[in-house]
């Protein structure tokens, strides 16, 4: 890839196999720093080189957002960044991949360098071939809309955007550490295109760089669906034992009309989730089952109506058959829309809140504080690895969607998340 290996040292917990790539960029004016590979203002991406700056959409190059990746093998990678610049103030917030949020608005003086780290998970389609004669797939059936996205290539990229990204020097180091795999639907995944958002890809920034975060959901996924298109397998071939498994599906299991996805909440979605359980258990993993939020409907007295059905009660009744931790996040989504009221609650969604199931960055961020709180309440060593900063949340007392403030990313689309 045109890089030298970098003597960056890993501790024993950390330690990955002797041939792992690591890489130490300096993008400061003048000579690199010692082990560093400078980086030219501009310099674009190159498979010669295996890093460089993305190319920008267009109508956006008066936005100070900037992409940078490196090529990458399949892995957890701790990221370190040095923030700041000599002579200008700075004001940055670091996205991963597909917009995962990672490092919250990091505001530096003039001259000012701040360090920051984060984990970030890459992965691309592709699997090991089953033996001879074994039934199985080689790569992940991916949907038209993944195709091209960062989630699913061979690189790592981070996304600085914010008013003023100040990037001084860059690490990436391969590392060894517990994983939570998210398996879930549009609500849950990595939305590719602003201004569309998911809890799944707002979850790392409330974590320690201790653990990763590998969001595998993908809009318009069943229980059935996620199983067909070889999804699981995908993330089952990279478990270990103490990772997790976080599995929030209903949305599209309860829909009739699609009948080859379709899962009845009272038989085969119970079923189904049985099997993802017992899967993550067989390989020393910890599964744990969220409800779906509800969708934004409200009643006349401000009061949120089910549209859910009885798949909520059957992923809590899951819960108590296996004795599997639960995330309840139904009924803390409607604590979320009622104190907002229906005057308010469209701010949480996508498309202006035309979309009554989609989230923007604000209510997908409001989620994901819930989903935080759950595993702050759940008594699992997970919840030790919860960031330092992260104060209890109480869903019926959301920040105000007006004072709410996330730096958007260049990605932008007006086409609508698949699946409600």
């Amino acid at each position: 890839m045109g890089l030298s290996l970098l003597p960056i040292g890993l501790s024993a917990a950390d330690a990955v196999a002797a041939e792992s790539p690591r890489w130490a960029f300096d993008f400061r004016s003048g000579k690199p720093a010692d082990g560093h590979v400078a980086v030219a203002p501009g310099q674009a991406y190159s498979t010669e080189t295996g890093f460089g700056y993305e190319p920008r959409p267009a109508g956006t190059e008066a936005s100070p957002t900037f992409l940078f990746s490196v090529a990458a093998p399949e892995g957890n990678y701790r990221v370190t960044v040095e923030l700041g610049d000599a002579k200008l103030p700075g004001d940055v917030t670091i996205k991963a991949e597909s917009r995962r949020l990672m490092v919250e608005k990091v505001v530096t003086r003039k001259g000012q360098i701040v360090s920051r780290s984060f984990i970030v998970n890459v992965r691309h389609a592709g699997m090991t071939p089953p033996p001879a004669n074994a039934p199985g797939a080689v790569r992940v059936q991916l949907n038209e809309r993944e195709v091209g996205a960062y989630d699913w290539d061979d690189k790592l990229t981070l996304e600085f955007c914010g008013p003023a990204p100040r990037l001084a020097r860059l690490r990436i180091e391969p590392v060894s550490m517990p994983t939570v795999f998210l398996a879930g639907d549009s609500t849950v995944t990595d939305q590719r295109y602003e201004p569309a958002a998911s809890w799944g890809q707002m979850l790392p920034r409330f974590f320690k760089p201790e653990v990763s975060i590998a969001n595998h959901a993908e809009s318009g996924e069943s229980l059935k669906a996620f199983l067909v298109e070889r999804r699981l397998d995908k993330l089952l071939s990279a478990m270990k034992p103490g990772d997790y498994l976080f599995i929030q599906f209903g949305h599209n299991d309860q829909k009739a009309n699609w009948p080859q996805t379709y899962a009845e909440a009272a038989t085969t979605y119970r079923d189904y989730l049985k099997v993802y359980i017992g899967e993550a258990r067989r390989r020393g993993a910890t599964p744990v089952l969220v409800t779906s939020m509800h969708r934004r409907k409200f009643d006349a007295a401000g009061k949120i109506v089910n549209t859910l059905g009885d798949y909520p009660d059957a992923v809590r009744a899951v819960a108590r058959e296996t004795g599997t931790p639960l995330i309840d996040l139904t009924p803390m989504s409607a604590a979320f829309y009622e104190a907002l009221g229906p005057d308010q609650a469209w701010k949480a969604f996508n498309d202006g809140g035309k979309d009554a199931t989609h989230h923007n960055n604000y209510g997908a961020y409001q989620l994901a504080r819930c989903v935080a709180e759950g595993v702050r309440a759940s008594g699992l060593p997970l919840a030790q690895m919860l960031a330092d900063d992260l104060i209890p949340f109480d869903p019926a007392k959301p920040t105000q969607p007006d004072a709410f403030v996330l730096p958007a990313s260049l990605a932008s689309s007006s086409v609508a998340p698949r699946g409600n």
